[in-house]
């Protein structure tokens, strides 16, 4: 900001606001200096101090107890102020590196249809396919697995082809809390893929193929060859766990 800036009111506002977002999102401040800034930007109530707020949830401070309070203040500040925190809200969304704490307030504060509208975007940007940091993938596809909704079936499955091994187990993960029968090919799919190789993915998807009751029909001559030792097949097709003295 420019000397000429400092010398108008509103210059002299939007300075004092952008140091309050600043001390508000420093990791290294104290947590009464954090808060008192929180607080002064809740007392703002503009489009660019909410915008702030949702920015402390993308900052990890060193105290962890400290820093779960702060976010659970500011969680519940912007519920508070709410329609207000829609447009700031969905701008975080759209942009930001963790999608965490956002997606769980945009979860309370939106239409189911709205915040529909907003995964899509979200989706349209956040395509299977290799990162550096699957951080905000696999934050997106956990709270896909919540969903309760057929077309979140059909956007977490692409997941399973992914590069990243911890985005494929959280896209297992997600199809298994789900429990759409849609899933279950795709999920057999991978199981008896030979390119997968992680173990811990081959495992959840035989407990969730257990655990859902689904068949291996039209899969079972392959998953005989790579189910792990600790699941067998019944007669029917159904993977069962088994028993220890097995």
């Amino acid at each position: 900001m420019s000397l000429r800036d400092l010398l108008t009111r509103e210059g002299r506002a939007r300075w004092s606001l952008e140091r309050r977002i600043a001390k508000a999102t420093n990791k290294w401040m104290q947590s009464v200096d954090r808060m008192s800034a929180l607080e002064q930007l809740k007392a703002d109530g503009s489009d660019q101090a909410i915008f702030g707020l949702l920015r402390r949830f993308g900052v990890v401070s060193d105290k962890s107890i400290e820093d779960e309070q702060e976010k659970e203040w500011v969680f519940e500040a912007l519920i508070d102020l709410g329609e207000r925190t829609v447009p700031p809200l969905r701008r975080t969304l759209i942009g930001t590196a963790s999608l965490a704490w956002p997606l769980r307030l945009a979860d309370r504060i939106l239409e189911r249809e709205q915040l529909w509208a907003i995964l899509q975007e979200i989706l349209a940007g956040t395509e299977p396919g290799y990162e550096r940091d699957p951080t905000r993938k696999v934050q997106l596809i956990a709270f896909l697995g919540d969903w309760r909704d057929k077309r979140a079936t059909v956007c977490v499955t692409p997941y399973l082809e992914d590069m990243d091994e911890t985005v494929r187990f959280a896209a297992v993960d997600a199809l298994m809390r789900l429990r759409d029968e849609t899933a279950r090919e795709p999920l057999l799919a991978r199981l008896v893929d030979e390119r997968e190789e992680s173990r811990r993915i081959k495992m959840r998807i035989c407990e969730a193929l257990a655990d859902l009751g689904w068949t291996v029909h039209g899969f079972r001559g392959q998953v005989e060859k790579v189910l792990p030792d600790a699941f067998m097949l019944d007669r029917e097709g159904h993977v069962k766990r088994k028993k220890a003295a097995e």
